[in-house]
Protein backbone atom coordinates (compact mmCIF):
# COMPACT_ATOMS: atom_id res chain seq x y z
CA UNK A 1 0.00 0.00 0.00
CA UNK A 2 1.58 3.27 -0.59
CA UNK A 3 2.34 5.62 2.12
CA UNK A 4 0.54 9.14 2.12
CA UNK A 5 2.24 12.10 3.31
CA UNK A 6 2.15 11.31 7.10
CA UNK A 7 3.00 8.11 7.35
CA UNK A 8 6.01 9.18 4.94
CA UNK A 9 6.74 11.60 8.11
CA UNK A 10 6.16 9.35 10.35
CA UNK A 11 8.59 7.05 8.25
CA UNK A 12 11.54 9.22 8.95
CA UNK A 13 10.44 9.96 12.60
CA UNK A 14 10.84 6.14 13.04
CA UNK A 15 14.28 5.68 11.45
CA UNK A 16 15.14 9.37 13.40
CA UNK A 17 13.56 7.41 16.68
CA UNK A 18 16.56 4.47 16.20
CA UNK A 19 19.18 6.82 16.37
CA UNK A 20 18.04 8.66 19.35
CA UNK A 21 17.69 4.96 20.57
CA UNK A 22 18.34 5.79 24.76
CA UNK A 23 16.43 8.82 24.82
CA UNK A 24 13.12 6.89 22.98
CA UNK A 25 13.26 3.85 25.54
CA UNK A 26 14.18 3.44 28.32
CA UNK A 27 13.06 -0.03 30.06
CA UNK A 28 12.22 -0.47 33.26
CA UNK A 29 13.98 -2.89 35.67
CA UNK A 30 13.64 -6.42 34.45
CA UNK A 31 12.39 -5.88 30.78
CA UNK A 32 14.43 -6.66 27.47
CA UNK A 33 16.65 -4.00 26.80
CA UNK A 34 16.39 -2.64 23.24
CA UNK A 35 18.88 -2.37 21.90
CA UNK A 36 18.95 -0.80 17.73
CA UNK A 37 21.85 -1.42 15.54
CA UNK A 38 22.86 0.64 13.09
CA UNK A 39 23.87 -1.97 10.00
CA UNK A 40 26.00 -1.91 6.23
CA UNK A 41 24.19 -3.58 3.99
CA UNK A 42 25.97 -4.72 1.00
CA UNK A 43 24.29 -4.41 -2.53
CA UNK A 44 24.87 -6.25 -5.85
CA UNK A 45 22.73 -5.24 -8.85
CA UNK A 46 20.91 -7.81 -10.34
CA UNK A 47 21.57 -6.72 -14.32
CA UNK A 48 18.77 -9.10 -15.66
CA UNK A 49 15.83 -10.88 -14.42
CA UNK A 50 16.14 -13.58 -17.31
CA UNK A 51 19.93 -15.18 -16.63
CA UNK A 52 19.41 -16.26 -20.51
CA UNK A 53 18.26 -12.89 -22.00
CA UNK A 54 19.00 -9.79 -20.96
CA UNK A 55 16.78 -8.25 -22.93
CA UNK A 56 14.21 -9.22 -21.97
CA UNK A 57 12.13 -7.65 -19.36
CA UNK A 58 8.51 -8.14 -19.68
CA UNK A 59 6.53 -10.46 -17.69
CA UNK A 60 2.64 -10.72 -17.96
CA UNK A 61 2.01 -7.38 -16.67
CA UNK A 62 4.78 -5.94 -15.34
CA UNK A 63 8.26 -4.83 -16.52
CA UNK A 64 11.71 -5.53 -14.76
CA UNK A 65 13.43 -2.28 -13.75
CA UNK A 66 16.55 -3.44 -11.48
CA UNK A 67 17.07 -5.47 -8.43
CA UNK A 68 19.93 -6.13 -5.95
CA UNK A 69 21.47 -9.38 -3.89
CA UNK A 70 21.53 -8.01 -0.21
CA UNK A 71 23.53 -9.02 2.25
CA UNK A 72 25.48 -7.77 5.88
CA UNK A 73 27.03 -9.14 8.09
CA UNK A 74 24.68 -7.93 10.76
CA UNK A 75 23.72 -11.13 12.28
CA UNK A 76 19.86 -10.62 12.73
CA UNK A 77 19.71 -9.39 9.04
CA UNK A 78 17.55 -11.38 6.70
CA UNK A 79 14.44 -13.50 7.22
CA UNK A 80 12.33 -10.07 5.48
CA UNK A 81 8.74 -10.88 5.54
CA UNK A 82 7.19 -7.55 4.91
CA UNK A 83 7.97 -4.63 3.33
CA UNK A 84 6.11 -1.10 3.27
CA UNK A 85 7.53 2.01 1.26
CA UNK A 86 6.52 5.93 1.55
CA UNK A 87 4.78 7.60 -1.12
CA UNK A 88 8.66 8.42 -3.19
CA UNK A 89 9.46 4.64 -3.14
CA UNK A 90 12.57 5.72 -0.78
CA UNK A 91 12.03 5.43 3.36
CA UNK A 92 11.46 1.60 4.37
CA UNK A 93 10.04 -0.57 7.23
CA UNK A 94 10.14 -4.20 7.18
CA UNK A 95 9.80 -6.74 9.33
CA UNK A 96 11.76 -9.73 9.58
CA UNK A 97 10.11 -13.22 10.71
CA UNK A 98 12.31 -13.16 14.18
CA UNK A 99 10.61 -10.29 15.44
CA UNK A 100 12.95 -7.43 14.33
CA UNK A 101 12.07 -3.72 12.55
CA UNK A 102 14.37 -2.89 9.94
CA UNK A 103 13.87 0.93 8.77
CA UNK A 104 16.29 2.57 5.95
CA UNK A 105 16.29 4.21 2.74
CA UNK A 106 16.24 3.17 -0.56
CA UNK A 107 18.99 4.63 -2.86
CA UNK A 108 18.21 4.98 -6.53
CA UNK A 109 20.46 5.58 -9.65
CA UNK A 110 18.41 7.15 -11.92
CA UNK A 111 15.02 4.72 -11.91
CA UNK A 112 17.58 1.51 -11.03
CA UNK A 113 17.80 0.43 -7.62
CA UNK A 114 21.58 1.26 -5.88
CA UNK A 115 21.70 0.60 -2.58
CA UNK A 116 20.19 0.54 1.32
CA UNK A 117 21.63 3.32 3.19
CA UNK A 118 20.83 4.39 6.76
CA UNK A 119 19.71 0.86 7.92
CA UNK A 120 19.09 0.10 11.42
CA UNK A 121 17.19 -2.70 13.80
CA UNK A 122 15.44 -2.80 16.61
CA UNK A 123 13.36 -5.90 18.45
CA UNK A 124 9.67 -5.51 18.32
CA UNK A 125 8.10 -4.77 22.17
CA UNK A 126 5.19 -6.27 23.83
CA UNK A 127 2.77 -4.02 25.97
CA UNK A 128 4.86 -4.59 29.13
CA UNK A 129 8.00 -3.05 27.09
CA UNK A 130 9.66 -7.06 26.59
CA UNK A 131 10.63 -8.84 23.10
CA UNK A 132 8.17 -10.29 21.64
CA UNK A 133 9.96 -13.33 21.20
CA UNK A 134 10.79 -13.40 25.12
CA UNK A 135 6.77 -14.48 24.97
CA UNK A 136 7.35 -17.22 21.98
CA UNK A 137 5.81 -14.70 19.99
CA UNK A 138 7.89 -14.39 16.84
CA UNK A 139 7.34 -15.29 12.91
CA UNK A 140 6.31 -11.59 12.66
CA UNK A 141 5.04 -11.95 8.60
CA UNK A 142 2.99 -9.70 8.25
CA UNK A 143 2.61 -5.70 7.96
CA UNK A 144 0.32 -3.00 7.59
CA UNK A 145 0.09 0.78 8.09
CA UNK A 146 -3.06 2.73 8.95
CA UNK A 147 -1.49 6.63 9.27
CA UNK A 148 1.06 6.38 11.78
CA UNK A 149 -0.42 2.84 12.80
CA UNK A 150 1.68 -0.13 12.40
CA UNK A 151 -0.41 -3.75 12.68
CA UNK A 152 1.95 -7.09 12.63
CA UNK A 153 0.42 -10.15 12.16
CA UNK A 154 2.36 -13.56 14.07
CA UNK A 155 1.91 -16.49 12.43
CA UNK A 156 2.72 -19.11 14.50
CA UNK A 157 0.78 -17.66 17.16
CA UNK A 158 -2.26 -15.74 14.92
CA UNK A 159 -2.23 -12.89 16.70
CA UNK A 160 -1.80 -9.35 15.56
CA UNK A 161 -0.30 -6.47 17.21
CA UNK A 162 -1.11 -2.61 16.74
CA UNK A 163 2.32 -0.60 17.22
CA UNK A 164 1.15 3.48 17.78
CA UNK A 165 4.40 4.87 15.96
CA UNK A 166 3.60 8.52 17.15
CA UNK A 167 4.26 7.04 20.51
CA UNK A 168 8.04 6.01 20.35
CA UNK A 169 8.45 4.71 16.50
CA UNK A 170 9.80 1.44 16.80
CA UNK A 171 10.22 1.53 20.53
CA UNK A 172 6.27 1.52 20.49
CA UNK A 173 4.92 -1.24 22.49
CA UNK A 174 2.84 -3.56 20.41
CA UNK A 175 -1.41 -3.89 22.01
CA UNK A 176 -2.77 -7.37 21.09
CA UNK A 177 -5.80 -6.52 18.13
CA UNK A 178 -8.98 -8.88 18.92
CA UNK A 179 -9.51 -10.86 16.15
CA UNK A 180 -12.28 -13.22 15.12
CA UNK A 181 -12.44 -16.91 16.76
CA UNK A 182 -11.42 -18.13 12.95
CA UNK A 183 -8.39 -16.58 13.14
CA UNK A 184 -6.74 -18.75 16.33
CA UNK A 185 -8.18 -21.45 14.59
CA UNK A 186 -6.17 -21.26 11.63
CA UNK A 187 -3.47 -23.95 11.21
CA UNK A 188 0.00 -23.98 13.05
CA UNK A 189 2.69 -22.58 10.44
CA UNK A 190 -0.05 -21.90 7.97
CA UNK A 191 -1.57 -18.85 9.37
CA UNK A 192 -1.62 -14.93 9.09
CA UNK A 193 0.74 -14.24 6.14
CA UNK A 194 -0.65 -10.87 4.77
CA UNK A 195 -1.72 -7.35 6.16
CA UNK A 196 -3.68 -4.30 4.01
CA UNK A 197 -5.31 -1.87 6.11
CA UNK A 198 -8.11 -0.23 3.75
CA UNK A 199 -8.28 3.97 3.64
CA UNK A 200 -11.11 5.84 4.40
CA UNK A 201 -12.68 6.97 1.08
CA UNK A 202 -12.31 3.32 -0.31
CA UNK A 203 -15.03 0.81 -0.47
CA UNK A 204 -14.62 -1.12 2.84
CA UNK A 205 -12.72 2.25 3.74
CA UNK A 206 -11.24 1.21 8.00
CA UNK A 207 -10.79 -2.60 7.04
CA UNK A 208 -8.01 -4.20 8.16
CA UNK A 209 -7.85 -7.33 5.75
CA UNK A 210 -6.25 -10.39 7.14
CA UNK A 211 -5.36 -13.22 4.56
CA UNK A 212 -3.70 -16.65 6.03
CA UNK A 213 -1.00 -18.71 4.23
CA UNK A 214 -3.00 -21.64 3.66
CA UNK A 215 -5.45 -22.02 6.23
CA UNK A 216 -7.52 -23.91 4.13
CA UNK A 217 -11.52 -24.17 4.22
CA UNK A 218 -13.63 -27.24 3.33
CA UNK A 219 -13.42 -26.48 0.19
CA UNK A 220 -9.58 -26.23 -0.34
CA UNK A 221 -9.77 -22.31 -0.61
CA UNK A 222 -7.37 -19.99 1.17
CA UNK A 223 -9.13 -18.38 4.54
CA UNK A 224 -9.10 -14.85 4.95
CA UNK A 225 -10.89 -12.12 7.61
CA UNK A 226 -12.33 -8.18 7.31
CA UNK A 227 -11.58 -7.05 10.70
CA UNK A 228 -13.11 -3.72 11.98
CA UNK A 229 -14.68 -1.44 8.92
CA UNK A 230 -18.39 -1.26 7.38
CA UNK A 231 -18.60 -5.42 6.88
CA UNK A 232 -16.40 -7.20 8.67
CA UNK A 233 -16.49 -11.02 8.42
CA UNK A 234 -14.45 -13.76 6.62
CA UNK A 235 -14.47 -14.47 3.35
CA UNK A 236 -11.70 -16.59 1.12
CA UNK A 237 -9.16 -16.92 -1.79
CA UNK A 238 -9.77 -19.48 -4.38
CA UNK A 239 -6.92 -21.42 -4.37
CA UNK A 240 -5.16 -22.90 -8.05
CA UNK A 241 -2.08 -24.71 -9.08
CA UNK A 242 -0.99 -24.71 -5.38
CA UNK A 243 -0.23 -21.58 -4.61
CA UNK A 244 -0.50 -20.12 -1.34
CA UNK A 245 -0.43 -16.47 0.08
CA UNK A 246 2.70 -14.65 0.88
CA UNK A 247 1.58 -10.69 1.30
CA UNK A 248 -0.60 -8.58 -0.29
CA UNK A 249 -0.92 -4.76 -1.44
CA UNK A 250 -3.56 -2.28 -2.26
CA UNK A 251 -3.47 -0.61 -5.35
CA UNK A 252 -4.29 3.00 -5.77
CA UNK A 253 -6.78 2.02 -8.20
CA UNK A 254 -8.42 -0.25 -5.01
CA UNK A 255 -7.23 -3.33 -6.49
CA UNK A 256 -5.37 -5.86 -4.19
CA UNK A 257 -2.39 -7.89 -5.76
CA UNK A 258 -1.51 -11.01 -3.85
CA UNK A 259 1.47 -12.24 -3.46
CA UNK A 260 2.19 -16.06 -3.98
CA UNK A 261 4.17 -18.91 -3.99
CA UNK A 262 4.43 -22.69 -4.09
CA UNK A 263 6.83 -24.91 -3.60
CA UNK A 264 6.96 -28.90 -4.90
CA UNK A 265 9.44 -31.32 -5.22
CA UNK A 266 7.73 -31.86 -9.19
CA UNK A 267 7.45 -28.69 -9.54
CA UNK A 268 10.15 -26.64 -7.79
CA UNK A 269 9.69 -23.09 -6.67
CA UNK A 270 7.54 -20.29 -8.61
CA UNK A 271 6.36 -17.71 -7.62
CA UNK A 272 3.09 -15.42 -8.72
CA UNK A 273 0.95 -12.56 -8.22
CA UNK A 274 -2.58 -11.92 -8.96
CA UNK A 275 -4.69 -8.89 -9.39
CA UNK A 276 -8.41 -9.05 -7.33
CA UNK A 277 -10.80 -6.52 -7.45
CA UNK A 278 -11.69 -4.76 -4.27
CA UNK A 279 -15.54 -4.64 -4.46
CA UNK A 280 -15.27 -8.34 -5.10
CA UNK A 281 -14.04 -8.41 -1.36
CA UNK A 282 -17.08 -8.99 1.27
CA UNK A 283 -18.15 -11.30 3.85
CA UNK A 284 -18.26 -15.07 2.48
CA UNK A 285 -17.11 -14.28 -0.79
CA UNK A 286 -15.06 -16.91 -2.58
CA UNK A 287 -12.94 -14.23 -4.82
CA UNK A 288 -10.10 -14.74 -7.69
CA UNK A 289 -8.71 -13.03 -10.63
CA UNK A 290 -6.47 -13.22 -13.15
CA UNK A 291 -2.48 -14.12 -12.67
CA UNK A 292 -0.52 -10.46 -13.82
CA UNK A 293 3.22 -12.07 -13.06
CA UNK A 294 4.16 -15.61 -12.59
CA UNK A 295 8.32 -16.98 -12.73
CA UNK A 296 9.90 -19.79 -11.82
CA UNK A 297 13.55 -20.66 -10.64
CA UNK A 298 15.15 -20.20 -14.23
CA UNK A 299 14.17 -16.34 -13.01
CA UNK A 300 16.49 -14.18 -10.49
CA UNK A 301 13.46 -14.74 -7.85
CA UNK A 302 14.08 -16.44 -4.08
CA UNK A 303 11.37 -17.20 -1.53
CA UNK A 304 9.41 -13.70 -2.31
CA UNK A 305 7.27 -12.61 0.89
CA UNK A 306 6.89 -8.94 0.65
CA UNK A 307 5.40 -6.95 -1.71
CA UNK A 308 4.63 -2.95 -1.98
CA UNK A 309 3.89 -0.29 -4.53
CA UNK A 310 4.34 3.43 -4.98
CA UNK A 311 3.73 5.94 -8.10
CA UNK A 312 7.04 7.88 -9.48
CA UNK A 313 6.33 11.47 -10.30
CA UNK A 314 6.08 10.32 -13.86
CA UNK A 315 3.24 8.66 -13.11
CA UNK A 316 4.48 4.92 -13.06
CA UNK A 317 3.21 2.18 -10.87
CA UNK A 318 6.35 0.45 -9.51
CA UNK A 319 5.82 -3.12 -7.63
CA UNK A 320 8.46 -3.98 -5.39
CA UNK A 321 9.47 -7.12 -3.73
CA UNK A 322 11.76 -8.31 -0.78
CA UNK A 323 12.62 -11.85 -0.28
CA UNK A 324 13.06 -14.17 2.84
CA UNK A 325 16.26 -15.81 2.90
CA UNK A 326 15.06 -17.82 6.35
CA UNK A 327 18.54 -16.91 7.53
CA UNK A 328 19.56 -19.99 5.36
CA UNK A 329 22.90 -20.11 3.20
CA UNK A 330 21.38 -21.57 -0.03
CA UNK A 331 18.78 -18.67 -0.14
CA UNK A 332 19.17 -15.11 -0.74
CA UNK A 333 17.91 -11.53 0.51
CA UNK A 334 16.19 -10.36 -2.84
CA UNK A 335 15.04 -6.73 -3.46
CA UNK A 336 13.35 -6.77 -6.86
CA UNK A 337 11.34 -3.80 -8.80
CA UNK A 338 8.97 -3.50 -11.88
CA UNK A 339 6.81 -1.45 -13.38
CA UNK A 340 3.05 -2.71 -13.31
CA UNK A 341 2.17 -1.96 -17.28
CA UNK A 342 -0.98 -0.31 -18.80
CA UNK A 343 -2.00 0.65 -14.67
Amino acid sequence: MTIDLSRRRFLQNAAAALSASSIAYRPERGFAQAAPASLEVNARQIESFDPRDPTHLRYGSLEFRSGLVLTSSFRGFGGLSGLRLDKKGEQFVAISDKGNWFTGRIVYKGRRLAGLADVKSAPMLDSGGRKITSRGWFDSESLAFDGTTAYVGLERVNQILRFDFSKGGVFSRGQVVPVPPGIGDLPFNRGLEALVFVPKGQPLGGTLIALSEAGLDAAGNIQAFLIGGPSPGQFTVARTKKYDISDAVLLPSGDLLLLERKFSLLEGVGIRIRRVPVKSVVPDAIVDGPAIFEADLGYEIDNMEGIDTHVTDGGETVVTMVSDDNFSMIQRTLLLQFTLVGD
